[in-house]
């Protein structure tokens, strides 16, 4: 485990988001301070807002569904967005778009209202001038997704136990939305809180 110059856990209540930007260099720690809990992460280049994170290119370059330490989270652009330099879980997911509203009243065949992931970014993100069609598939920290070989998705409970985090390291000037996964049966039942930390990787 890497010593990192202290700074403050913030925390994301249950079923909210956050945005912040984080400098090039820039050290973003994500805990599951509770254990089976789902983190979305979306992000876009601080410089070009038309440049963001893309799944897709991260798992192509990577092959793998599987990121974990060493991967880098990679722009429709095909430049490095993220790198994660630690990872205590080693399970998360790739595949499935951040939970919506309308996937809710979908699912549950109602119009009832949910919170959601969608949502919450697109709220944070929002003061960075983003609208809700700019938030696309995110990385979802802690989520246990699986694929059988007839091409079945199974959604499992996270493998995260408390305490478990992710530390990665941003490798160009971002906006980063996070949240505190809304959706129950992600989350083992329980929607419950994420927190974070952006640290200033030490000089050597």
């Amino acid at each position: 485990m890497r010593v990192l110059s202290p700074a403050p856990l913030q925390t994301i209540p249950a079923q909210t988001g956050v945005a912040f930007e984080l400098k090039r260099g820039q050290l973003l720690r994500v805990v599951d301070p509770q254990g089976a809990q789902v983190s979305d992460l979306f992000c876009f280049s601080a410089a070009d807002p038309a440049e963001h994170f893309s799944a897709s290119r991260s798992i192509d370059y990577a092959d793998t569904l599987f990121l974990t330490t060493g991967h880098v989270l990679y722009s429709n652009r095909s430049q490095a967005m993220l790198r994660i330099v630690e990872d205590s879980c080693g399970r998360h997911d790739l595949l499935m778009p951040p939970c919506s509203l309308r996937m809710f009243q979908i699912v549950a065949g109602n119009e009832d209202y949910h919170p959601s992931c969608h949502e919450n970014l697109a709220r944070s993100l929002g003061r960075f001038g983003f609208g809700p069609d700019a938030i696309g598939t995110t990385f979802n920290i802690f989520m246990n997704v699986s694929v059988d070989p007839r091409g079945a998705i199974q959604i499992a409970p996270p493998l995260s136990r408390a305490g478990a985090s992710v530390l990665l390291r941003a490798e160009m000037d971002l906006l980063v939305g996070l949240t505190a996964c809304s959706h129950e049966g992600t989350n083992a039942g329980v929607c419950k809180p994420i927190q974070y930390q952006v640290l200033d990787e030490p000089r050597a």
